[in-house]
């Protein structure tokens, strides 16, 4: 048995750290805090992308097939927690309106059909054992909650839970969060941020919004 990357069920891994693949593209300060998973991100949480060291040893489906495979985008901020499971390209070769979905390997090569990259924008959070199927774009602010089945996109600052996920509420007003999507304190530089973490981490959208028009907008 492997051994188990995480010590701790507190310790988390920074994506920027150990993401290899070129198909995954990590902003700053995402992390993973997979102890309660034994896999590691890019061999359990993430499944079916090629680009890992492996796959890339096995086969090349560029150059193969001619396929253009879809990225997996992770933005800046970004929470993921165990358990979760962001589907990719490897389940794309089943089609529900063939006669079968049985992937005969004579026709790999004519089946796949890419459903688009699947992107997790800044400060989202994807709760414990969360699953994201393919080509979906959960936006600023989400929260997915734990055990959910996430098929199509989310909205952002939208929580959303169930199988398939359903938007339970905004997490907050239209007008905040207009005010939110103009700010993009995740877009700030690291300095900035850490001058207001203390309004960050309280529902001042006001007073966050005073800082960037003197600090950021000016």
């Amino acid at each position: 048995m492997k051994q188990h990357q995480f010590n701790h069920w507190s310790e988390i891994k920074y994506l920027k750290d150990i993401v290899t693949n070129p198909l995954i593209e990590v902003g700053e300060y995402s992390y993973y805090s997979g102890y309660y998973d034994n896999y590691e991100f890019e061999d359990g949480c993430v499944r079916y992308l090629w680009g890992d060291k492996k796959s890339r040893e096995l086969f090349n489906p560029i150059i193969d097939n001619g396929w253009y495979l879809d990225k997996l985008i992770i933005g800046n901020y970004v929470c993921i927690a165990s358990g979760v499971i962001i589907l990719m390209g490897g389940n794309h070769n089943h089609h529900s309106e063939w006669i079968t979905v049985y992937p005969f390997i004579d026709q790999i090569k004519n089946s796949y059909k890419p459903k688009g990259d699947t992107i997790i924008k800044s400060d989202a959070w994807i709760g414990m054992n969360a699953m994201i199927m393919p080509g979906v774009t959960i936006g600023e602010g989400a929260i997915v909650a734990a055990e959910s089945v996430v098929t199509k996109d989310v909205p952002p600052y939208t929580m959303v839970g169930g199988n398939p996920a359903k938007e339970i509420k905004k997490r907050f007003t239209d007008k905040e969060i207009e005010l939110l999507m103009e700010m993009r304190w995740f877009d700030w530089e690291r300095d900035k941020i850490e001058q207001v973490t203390h309004i960050l981490s309280s529902s001042s959208i006001d007073q966050l919004y005073e800082f960037y028009h003197r600090e950021i907008k000016s």
